[in-house]
């Protein structure tokens, strides 16, 4: 698995995830805990639908 989630893209993942994922366990909406998908994603940096989209949010490497 190649990364292909970064930067801004990362960060964003795992805040919604935290926010989502601890809105469930305060009480909230049972949908909530969807938010363990991008907190997950954006801790492995790979997003599974990214390469179906033929997309990466990585930075190019310069050789």
């Amino acid at each position: 698995m190649k990364p292909n989630v970064g930067g801004i893209d990362k960060i964003l993942r795992i805040v919604a995830g935290i926010a989502l994922v601890a809105w469930a366990v305060m009480g909230g909406p049972v949908w909530a805990w969807i938010g363990v998908v991008p907190l997950a994603t954006g801790l492995m940096g790979w997003c599974p639908m990214y390469p179906l989209l033929g997309m990466s949010t990585c930075p190019m490497k310069k050789d």
